[in-house]
Order: structure tokens, then C-alpha cells, then sequence
């Protein structure tokens, strides 16, 4: 039988023992907070220890469309959810077309034939359960068969042998490329673009788009994430002449409906990978 309400005691006369320990058994079996996503900025995210690969990266166009985060998640490695600007707003498609410079392995030399060659990727924009901006990689056209078989059989990325070629005429610049090995063969794109003035304050999508400080990708069933760094992207603005493609629905992905939202060019800059990180960030050894 309840006492009357006066002859009870209070709770705040109970000892605060069990109320302690309850507090000490929610904080150890309760999940961690999820870290906040690192902020995006145009210089390196953090150091970037060692050197496994180096290279430059020159005469690049970005072209980006935006896209549902829906659509990109089940393409992305587990792990990894697609990465936004704003909460709840879009992720972004983007297919960047360049002249890959001497690829160079820890830090030998650059290779001047076969570690130089044109490359188109399709690739998208990514995060990981440790607040990590990336990118993760549906295709990489590349023209020569070493380098992308080895970074098939090395690093499980889907590169893949295409026929390419970079012209430049003045102001303007033009990328092709035919698929070859592996399919689907023939796919294939043609963008052409007119460089305008340089980007003297580029804005935060801007850099969120060009600015990326590493990869993730799904090296035989774990999750890597491949830090890079490299000097501040010089931006020129861009008009986009032609494009012609059907690698981005190669990829696995909608085809870009409309302009891209994004159409830049930069001369290119040095770019430095360091080791691949473990999930919880430590370098590999």
C-alpha cells in the first residue's frame, strides 16, 4: 500500500549511487557521437605523411552536375555516405578531363612516357564515419594499358584503356576519348571548353568540388581512404563549348540532365599521395 504523499520520502533524499552508475553505464555501452564532417577548405585538410605516388596533375576541366544523394549512395563504398554542402541539399557528379604528368612511386622520378597520359574520371563526392571528405572514383579513362593495369591488379581501381587525346588551340581546350578494354567498349566523351579569367576568390561549392584532400574506395572488402596534398587549385573560369559522353551512365549513374552547375579550368598543380589510412586514421605501415 502507497503512504500518504508526506510520509514519503523524496527523491532527491535517495542516494545518488545508482543514478551515477546508470550515467557510467549509458557512456560505455552507448555508440559514440558521430565526428562532425571536416570543414571544406581550398588548402590541405591535414599533413599527409610519406610518399607513395607522385604526380601532376595538368589541364584539367571540371564539369559538375548536381544529383540526388539517393541515387549516389548505393554506389558509394561501405562506410562512406554521399557528401553534401549544405544539410539535406544535393551531392554533385563530376567528370574531370586532364593530362596525368610523370608518375612517379615513393620518391623516384616521374615516368615521362608511361606515367604521362591523358585521363577522364567520373567520380563522386563522399565522406566517411570519421568526418573524411573524398572522392570515390566510378571510371578512369586512361591511355595507356601498364598504368591501368596496375592500378587495377594494385589498388582495385576501375580504370580502364581508352583512346585519348588533349588539343589546345588558343583559349581553348579539347578532350576525347574512346573506350577500349575493359566494356563497356566504345563508350566514350568529347568536351571542349574556352578558359575565361582567373577565379580570384573562388566560392566554398567551388572549392568543395575541386578541393578534395583524399579517395575512398573498397580495397577487397575493407574500406581505404588515400590522403592526397598539393598547392591551392589556381581556378580560371570556363564556357563550356561541347559535351558529348556516355561515360557518366557508363558509371552506373543517371545521365546529367541539362548544363553542368560547375564548368572550371585550372593550368594544373604537383600532387602528392601519402600511404592509405585505416579506418580509425592511423598510416599503414
Amino acid at each position: 500500500m502507497l503512504r500518504p504523499l508526506d510520509d514519503q520520502v523524496s527523491v532527491a533524499a535517495l542516494p545518488s549511487r545508482p543514478v551515477r552508475s546508470y550515467a557510467r553505464y549509458m557512456a560505455l555501452t552507448s555508440p559514440p557521437p558521430e565526428p562532425s564532417t571536416e570543414p571544406v577548405t581550398a588548402d590541405p585538410a591535414r599533413a599527409v605523411p610519406g610518399s607513395l605516388l607522385t604526380q601532376s596533375w595538368l589541364d584539367l576541366t571540371f564539369l559538375h552536375w548536381a544529383a540526388d544523394p539517393a541515387d549516389v549512395a548505393p554506389l558509394l563504398p561501405p562506410g562512406t555516405r554521399p557528401d553534401v554542402l549544405v544539410p539535406g541539399g544535393a551531392t554533385y557528379v563530376g567528370l574531370v578531363a586532364f593530362r596525368m604528368h610523370r608518375v612517379g612511386w615513393f620518391r623516384l622520378p616521374g615516368v615521362p612516357y608511361l606515367g604521362t597520359f591523358p585521363e577522364t574520371n567520373v567520380r563522386l563526392y563522399s565522406v566517411d564515419g570519421h568526418g573524411r571528405r573524398g572522392v570515390v572514383f566510378r571510371s578512369l579513362e586512361a591511355a595507356r594499358l601498364i598504368p591501368v593495369a596496375t592500378a587495377r591488379l594494385g589498388f582495385r581501381l576501375p580504370y580502364v584503356w581508352a583512346r585519348m587525346g588533349i588539343e589546345r588551340a588558343g583559349d581553348s581546350v579539347t578532350y576525347t576519348s574512346e573506350r577500349r578494354w575493359p566494356g563497356p567498349r566504345g563508350a566514350r566523351s568529347r568536351i571542349s571548353v574556352r578558359i575565361g579569367e582567373l577565379v580570384d576568390e573562388p566560392t566554398e561549392l567551388e572549392h568543395f568540388l575541386t578541393a578534395r584532400w583524399g579517395m575512398h574506395s573498397d580495397f577487397f572488402g575493407r574500406q581505404m581512404y588515400l590522403p592526397n596534398t598539393h598547392p591551392r587549385w589556381p581556378l580560371h573560369r570556363a564556357e563550356l563549348v561541347e559535351c558529348t559522353e556516355d561515360l557518366v551512365v557508363a558509371a552506373g549513374l543517371p545521365k546529367p540532365v541539362g548544363e553542368p552547375v560547375s564548368v572550371l579550368y585550372s593550368p594544373g598543380v604537383p600532387v602528392r599521395f601519402g600511404w592509405p589510412l585505416r579506418p580509425a586514421g592511423i598510416p599503414t605501415p
